[in-house]
């Protein structure tokens, strides 16, 4: 019986269903329940388990690490290499070009780039 998932057991015991039901033939009865269920895990993870997206310095080292990047590599996109340095140690907020660089050249969401963060 599918119920809401109001608590911590309430919520292990639907992700034991869910995988159970993970072979479930598209059109069935228990590919339905599959979909329903999933729904809900995936409303009670972003109310419990909600993840803060990082601040715009951070995303960018990331997506730098994922892709074997240096500082160097993103001077096209800031301008100079003082530019980029100052702005990897929060010395110097990112523009409007740069973000838009980000973006385009590197696949950097413009959520993740928008946000707020401190200089130091």
């Amino acid at each position: 019986m599918i119920k809401p998932i109001r608590t911590e057991i309430d919520y292990q015991e639907a992700l034991s269903r869910v995988e159970s039901l993970m072979d479930a033939e598209p059109n069935s009865e228990a590919f339905d329940e599959l979909e329903v269920l999933a729904t809900l895990v995936e409303n009670y993870e972003e109310k419990h388990y909600a993840i803060d997206a990082p601040d715009p310095i951070e995303a960018i080292k990331f997506r730098m690490e994922q892709e074997g990047l240096r500082q160097n590599d993103l001077v096209p996109m800031f301008g100079n290499k003082s530019r980029v340095s100052e702005v990897l140690n929060r010395k110097r907020k990112l523009t409007l070009d740069m973000i838009r660089n980000l973006n385009t050249q590197l696949n950097i969401p413009f959520e993740n780039l928008l946000g707020d963060y401190r200089l130091l």
